[in-house]
């Protein structure tokens, strides 16, 4: 363990770092479940995608342990789960088997991508406030999902959106998950998420809200309705309109991990100089733990925030993701749950997410409108048009603009204005090609 993972000059203790594995495990367990229900909407198979999600999550956490020895789980993200059901597959028509080749393709370039360290010159020519604008908005949409899936919000032929009828049960399941794991939160309480799905789905149980399951623990679900099926439509890339899925899956994973990582970084006092040791590697796990996802059936991993949960309370190495792995594992034998995870105890997920993420808007800078028109655009895009693209495309194609009607055009890096060119293209193939 010392050889591997270097405690002694960590200054941890493997009983710590296993004790942080668990904490960390318990924050974001939600996942197997959450990312399921989600990609099930799509019309994906439930049990295949469990057993992707895990495995996905172990592939990720094990080699973030090895490689990099950073105390940072991976797992499939929200962001991206949510982009791939609601806007690719809902709104575009796509249907899901092409949608997950444009996941591998965007994997397979995502890959390429860190190994030659191109992301990293991209990462840093997009604007710190558009970055904070784009993860604001993907956590609104994620929230007007998880709003919208729990029963709160329900459309309305003449206001778009109205609020849902409190005299439907199920409905009142979302508010008390949603006040539980808010009051949790709010007490930081470890897991409160994962806490807070398991008393929403006692509540259920015990309302006949929700119906018992048949069985608790059972063999492992077959992967055979997902694996392979990105690679097997690989030539349906040949619609011009897969490419801005594709690129659009590589700017959410882009900026998804980057940011995730440096921030957690941060937190356990690895940055040295303003740079982050080991990077490289970290991201390196993060790329083939996508490609890996993408072949078994899932949508692109992420490191995970919840990982703060486990450095919070001592996990400094690569011991605490190797923890956090088995117990993915183990939790491989539990898909018979998927039965009574609904949508409405994973509403106040996604709500709660959205939340967090929405925390980025605090350091956007309001004060200057060259900057807040394109951050505020990218933000209320996401949502109001249930299509995270259009938002990347709203800040992106605004920025160059009004940076340059504010006399600051020579800020704007060259890769934006290639950014610029590329989304009117993207734009003019999504909404007036297939018109033609």
């Amino acid at each position: 363990m010392e050889k591997l993972f270097h405690l002694k000059e960590a200054q941890t203790t493997v009983r710590r770092e296993i004790m942080a594995g668990l904490t960390t495990f318990v924050s974001m367990a939600y996942i197997l479940f959450v990312n399921p229900q989600v990609l099930g909407v799509a019309g994906m198979d439930k049990g295949a995608v469990f057993t992707a999600t895990a495995l996905s999550a172990i592939l990720g956490s094990v080699l973030m342990a090895l490689l990099a020895n950073y105390p940072i789980a991976i797992a499939p993200g929200l962001g991206d789960n949510a982009f791939f059901t609601y806007s690719v597959v809902l709104a575009m028509g796509i249907p899901w088997q092409t949608a997950m080749a444009g996941v591998f393709m965007s994997s397979i370039l995502f890959l390429i991508i860190s190994i030659v360290k191109l992301r990293e010159i991209v990462i840093d020519s997009i604007p710190h406030d558009l970055k904070l604008a784009m993860a604001s908005g993907i956590g609104l949409f994620i929230a007007f999902v998880g709003l919208q899936g729990g029963g709160l919000v329900v459309s309305s032929k003449s206001t778009l959106v109205a609020m849902g009828s409190l005299t439907v049960p199920t409905t009142w399941l979302t508010i008390f998950g949603l006040v539980v794991t808010g009051l949790l939160m709010a007490k930081k309480v470890p897991g409160s998420i994962f806490i807070g799905m398991i008393l929403s789905t006692i509540v259920g149980l015990v309302t006949k809200l929700i119906p018992l399951p048949k069985e608790i623990i059972s063999t492992i679900p077959s992967m055979k309705p997902t694996f392979g099926v990105g690679i097997a439509h690989l030539p349906d890339l040949a619609n011009p309109q897969l490419w801005a899925v594709v690129l659009v899956f590589l700017l959410v994973a882009f900026f998804d991990t980057a940011g995730t990582l440096i921030g957690l970084a941060e937190q356990a006092g690895f940055m040295k100089d303003n740079k982050m040791p080991r990077i490289g590697k970290a991201l390196m796990a993060d790329s083939i733990s996508m490609v890996g996802g993408a072949v078994m059936g899932t949508t692109p991993t992420a490191a995970f925030v919840e990982s703060s949960a486990g450095i919070a309370v001592g996990g400094r190495t690569g011991l605490t993701s190797l923890t956090v792995s088995v117990m993915f594992a183990l939790a491989m034998f539990f898909s018979p749950l998927l039965t009574i995870v609904t949508t409405n105890i994973t509403a106040p997920v996604l709500i709660i997410v959205g939340i967090l993420m929405a925390q980025s808007m605090k350091q956007i800078d309001w004060s200057k409108f060259e900057i807040a028109m394109p951050a505020f655009l990218t933000i209320v895009g996401m949502p109001l048009t249930y299509n995270i693209s259009y938002g990347f495309a709203f800040g992106i194609l605004f920025y160059p603009l009004t940076m340059w009607a504010a006399g600051r055009g020579k800020e704007v890096k060259p890769v934006m204005y290639i950014l610029f060119v590329v989304f009117v293209i993207l734009l003019y193939i999504i909404n007036i090609l297939p018109g033609k």
